[in-house]
């Protein structure tokens, strides 16, 4: 099994929404990628809580049943559209994938 963590601060505001409302519509964008893309296990999105000084507004947590699911997730047409929103509203980005 593959895990792939990411984690996301975002613009004050993009899209003409403010950072809260495209918090709300990534959450719900990437979300939906749940039962649509072959291989993904699990995918689920979480807002920080501690609201640190080196913590990430945003965190994505998901699994996928091996690296080639992994692979087919970032080509699918699905997540490259939600990346798409993603890259418009985000500021930077962090991210992981491991084997367990």
């Amino acid at each position: 099994m593959i895990k792939h963590m990411l984690m996301w601060n975002l613009k004050e505001s993009a899209e003409g929404q403010g950072r809260e409302a495209n918090a709300a519509k990534m959450k719900e964008i990437l979300e939906g990628l749940n039962g649509k893309i072959p291989g993904l296990l699990k995918l689920e999105i979480g807002m920080d809580l501690s609201r640190g000084a080196t913590s990430r507004e945003i965190a994505l947590y998901s699994e996928f049943e091996t690296k080639e699911a992994l692979a087919g997730y970032i080509k699918h047409p699905a997540h490259v559209a939600a990346a798409a929103f993603v890259n418009k509203v985000a500021t930077d980005r962090v991210i992981v994938d491991f084997e367990v």
